[in-house]
């Protein structure tokens, strides 16, 4: 077991140093245990792809890096076991070797499979649920120290997937899982805003998975990305053209005049679901560093209207802005996920790494939105307070209590929690 200062550890995008005195690395489930068992306060950090400080612990982090071992297919079950500090890039390739797939993969395949889950983070597509819909059980560690199962079949599973990290630490996920498919990537450009507010579901629906890039300031999007898997039908790969848009001539980053070397394989090429969902490959890690993030997600019938809000914003959103993507995902009943009850829409920002100009920005953003009941990505920058977000998550209150069940001396309640979720009501 290795322990190490926690001074001077950032994370990923370095706009935060941790507080935590010391970080450990157990190499079994049975240290993890003693090292929880016995700390005052304990948080666990994955890949560290969260902009806030929702991973940061006054005392001791836990690091799990030094417990993944090789996930456990279930055939029949159609499931997969994996250690929850697993990446999903490391698990994709598991699963093409043997002829499987996940529904879904994020952005980056490099963050780590009980990260993803515990803040509902999510790829796209009309009909697909968020990373955290496919957890058919997991595992984890409580604040005595003892292992505790759930499977959907528990009466609370469906308030402990997406846990924050507020009800213990993760050590084992099940996953649901599908045979292999293959998927085909078209991107196409300069697509009018006319076009995508008439069209709306109908250009979220023409393939598996559509983004919608743009700087919200002018008359085009400036990138679609169409994922279609090629066992379904496929209206619209190779067309030259798309809802007043043009197919692209060549591969494409998602920023403009940056290089697509990073980028997963483009202009239609089929192959793997592994290494087409994510819009970047495993071997590169782009940008860490070089940004900051914000996502807003609400329902699905809402987003015309928000897209006229943000775009009459783009002379004070513009400046700060990378680029802003645009998803699609399916509801859930997953208690604080950002899905929950309602298929959604999601507004994701690239932040230029400016903390204190975007965080000047968030809260007339949400003010603008708020009418839309707009639900932050928990690991992401926001400024909603306990009290408004609690207005947003109908199981709120039920996960509060659960929270309380689990871990009534607050040993996993860290500053994040107790001002965004388990602080007096």
């Amino acid at each position: 077991m290795l322990e190490e200062s926690g001074a001077g550890h950032y994370n990923w995008a370095g706009n935060l140093r941790y507080a935590a005195a010391e970080i450990a690395q157990p190499a079994t489930v049975e240290e993890l245990q003693a090292l929880v068992a016995a700390a005052p306060s304990v948080r666990a950090v994955g890949t560290r792809h969260s902009f806030n400080d929702i991973a940061d612990s006054p005392a001791l982090m836990i690091n799990l890096e030094k417990l993944i071992s090789t996930p456990e297919l279930d055939e029949s079950a159609l499931t997969v076991t994996v250690d929850a500090g697993m990446r999903y890039g490391d698990l994709a390739g598991f699963l093409v070797e043997r002829g499987y797939a996940l529904h879904n993969l994020a952005s980056l395949p490099h963050i780590s499979v009980a990260g993803a889950v515990a803040t509902a983070t999510h790829g796209s597509g009309n009909l697909n649920g968020n990373l955290a819909t496919a957890v058919a059980a997991l595992e984890l560690v409580t604040a005595d120290g003892g292992l505790l199962r759930v499977d959907r079949s528990s009466p609370d599973c469906n308030g402990m997937v997406v846990s924050l990290g507020a009800l213990g630490i993760n050590t084992r996920i099940t996953l649901d899982v599908e045979p292999a498919y293959e998927v085909r990537q078209d991107v196409f450009t300069g697509v009018p805003w006319s076009s995508v507010e008439e069209n709306f579901n109908e250009i979220t629906s023409a393939a598996y998975s559509v983004s919608i890039f743009s700087s919200l300031a002018g008359p085009e999007a400036s990138q679609v990305w169409l994922k279609s898997r090629t066992d379904a039908e496929l209206p619209y790969a190779g067309k030259p053209d798309f809802f007043g848009g043009t197919a692209a001539a060549e591969p494409m980053h998602p920023l403009p005049g940056m290089s697509a070397v990073n980028c997963s394989q483009q202009m239609g090429v089929p192959g793997p679901w592994s290494d087409r969902l994510s819009h970047f490959r495993l071997a590169f890690t782009p940008s860490n560093g070089d940004e900051l993030q914000s996502e807003y997600l609400m329902d699905r019938g809402s987003a015309v209207e928000a897209i006229g809000i943000l775009r009459g914003m783009s002379a004070e959103i513009a400046p700060l802005l990378q680029v802003c993507e645009i998803r699609t995902m399916a509801g859930d009943d997953l208690w604080l996920s950002t899905n929950y009850g309602a298929d959604s829409v999601g507004f994701h920002f690239t932040w230029k790494p400016r903390q204190d100009d975007v965080e000047a920005l968030l809260p007339r953003m949400e003010a603008a939105l708020a009418h839309l009941l707009p639900r932050p990505h928990w690991g992401k920058l926001f400024t909603l307070d306990q009290e408004q977000l609690q207005e947003l998550y109908p199981r709120f209150g039920d996960f509060r209590d659960l929270a309380l069940r689990l871990d009534p001396d607050g040993k996993f309640v860290n500053s994040f929690l107790s001002r965004k979720v388990l602080g007096q009501a």
